[in-house]
């Protein structure tokens, strides 16, 4: 679905950016760019936390996965359309529907034409000129939008051809946008597939930003195999930063064919520097990069091990997202919090976890999810957030008594008063054990392969902390892991849990993934432990 070369490796380069003495954008109806921030129609400062959908292969799923994306806590998609060069075209009135379900989801909405997709290298990809084209051919459909929709003009334009003429055709399609009335804040994408490898986009960007006469154009840098280690993540984010020029990370993943991003510096530097990432993608990845699914099936009830970092991980967007104020009633940011949540309910007390409910809280810019704390005294300890008024606590101590209470958070980002405490003691000990192990191969070539492994907890008590071990009998090894972190000796292999995929719910189940290498044969472990017990295979 998605083609991508791999990409030849670049050192930083030790240029800098020259900083841009940037013009304050004009009062406008919709976003606006101010000293290297993007702002929302109310004026307020806008980071973007969101997911990227592939609207135009799965124009059928949209309605629920804007839904579902929505439910992660997300505040912004990017949408995936074609001009028709490439794909079936998606005309005015899809593009006015989308726009609309995305308000009607309380996303901004960041549609892109993706037939521009390796240009020059990539056969049948189209030139930015020709996705200008499509805007001007759809204007009626974005008109008056400019609060809800940014422009994206076309996905990763160049391919590792001809690149250099990324600039001036950049300038040339922004200042034609311009000319035919598109007041939206613009997005354009950094060539060779997005990644920038060859720093095009990066020492060029003072020159593009001044080429729109509204001074209203973001950059967007797509964070894949390249972007392998922190050093080069903070130099490049932070030079556009110093610079005053606004970026985003407009996809992003943990894995990919060309290299093994470092998924975990691009959150933690984007939650310091306030900048916005979409990560790639909801669902429907073919083409041997399925791993980047966030869900499986378009499927939001099975987060796969990517989905699970991307929204629940730490720097994550259930943690870090807020809803544009726009969808607050349209003025300044709402200052008003929740009205507290009801003394929370306990059930399924085991010796290790409990079940903790509660009356949700109402809000006038709508409530977004709740924050777990165990008091002590005057001490307070974070230990769970929920979307909804439910969740379950675990890692407890068996026959110990806890004290638990609630906040909500509400979209403009206020917290409510606590909620009264309840008491719970936790059993004395006991509880079943039990586990299921899924092991599929999902891809393999000449002397490697990529494994998927599901563990499902099927006994009483919830799972807090783990380590999987088996036995390879073929001389298999792993040579990068995500969702959990290996280790071998010999034939012996043993996963442990990341922070994201520690916890596995009674009923429930956490995957991790991995590459690695085989030589005569691959077979399949037949015999796997959890913390030292037996579990069946699936």
């Amino acid at each position: 679905m998605r083609k991508r070369f791999a990409l030849v490796g670049a050192a930083v380069a030790a240029l800098v950016l020259s900083p841009l003495t940037v013009v304050p954008a004009q009062a406008a109806t919709g976003f606006t760019v101010d000293n290297g921030r993007l702002l929302d129609a109310n004026g307020n400062d806008f980071v973007m936390r969101g997911v990227n959908h592939a609207h135009t292969w799965y124009a059928d799923r949209t309605t629920q996965a804007l839904k579902d994306i929505k439910a992660t806590g997300a505040n912004t998609v990017r949408v995936v359309l074609s001009s028709g060069d490439r794909w079936t075209r998606n005309d005015a009135a899809d593009v006015a529907n989308v726009i609309s379900q995305c308000k009607a989801n309380r996303l901004i909405c960041v549609l892109e034409v993706h037939d521009t997709t390796g240009y020059q290298e990539q056969s049948g990809a189209v030139s930015l000129d020709r996705a200008v084209d499509y805007w001007v051919a759809v204007k009626g459909a974005m008109a008056g939008q400019e609060k809800y929709v940014i422009l994206n003009i076309g996905n990763e334009p160049w391919g590792n051809t001809g690149y250099t003429g990324w600039t001036q055709a950049t300038k040339d399609a922004i200042t034609r946008l311009r000319a035919n009335g598109f007041e939206h804040t613009i997005m354009v994408d950094a060539p060779t597939w997005g990644q920038d490898w060859a720093f095009t986009m990066r020492d060029n960007a003072a020159s593009v930003f001044a080429a729109d006469p509204q001074r209203n154009t973001v950059f967007s840098i797509h964070m894949y195999g390249v972007f392998d280690t922190a050093a080069e993540i903070n130099d490049y984010l932070n030079r556009f930063v110093t610079a005053k020029l606004p970026i985003v990370v407009g996809e992003f993943g943990h894995d990919h064919s060309d290299g093994n991003p470092d998924e975990d510096t691009i959150f933690a530097t984007t939650q310091q520097l306030k900048l916005g990432y979409l990560a790639w993608s909801w669902s429907g990845n073919g083409g041997g990069v399925e791993y980047l699914d966030m869900v499986t099936n378009f499927n939001a009830a099975q987060l796969t091990s990517w989905g699970q970092r991307a929204v629940n991980g730490a720097n994550g967007i259930k943690a870090t997202s807020r809803e544009a104020s726009v969808y607050g009633g349209g003025g300044p940011v709402d200052t008003t919090p929740p009205s507290a949540p009801g003394t929370p309910t306990a059930s399924g007390v085991t010796s290790s976890s409990v079940t903790l409910s509660w009356t949700a809280s109402t809000d006038n810019v709508g409530v977004t999810g709740y924050d777990v704390v165990r008091v002590s005294g005057t001490t307070e300890t974070p230990v769970a957030t929920s979307a909804t008024a439910s969740t379950t606590v675990t890692g407890l101590t068996a026959g110990t008594t806890y004290g638990f209470a609630v906040y909500a958070r509400d979209a403009a980002g206020n917290r409510s008063a606590r909620s009264n405490a309840v008491s719970v003691t936790t059993q004395t000990g006991g509880g079943g054990g039990g586990c299921s192990v899924t092991y599929k191969v999902t891809g393999q070539w000449q002397g490697g392969f990529q494994g998927d492994v599901k563990i499902a907890n099927t006994g009483s008590t919830a799972v807090n902390g783990w380590t999987l071990r088996w036995t390879w009998a073929n001389g298999q090894t792993v040579s990068q892991s995500w969702g959990a972190t290996t280790s071998q000796s010999g034939a012996a292999l043993s996963a442990t849990n990341v922070s994201y995929t520690a916890n596995i719910p009674v009923n429930g189940s956490v995957g991790f993934g991995f590459i690695g290498t085989w030589n005569g044969s691959n077979g399949v472990p037949t015999a796997f432990t959890l913390n030292g017990a037996s579990c069946a295979t699936a």
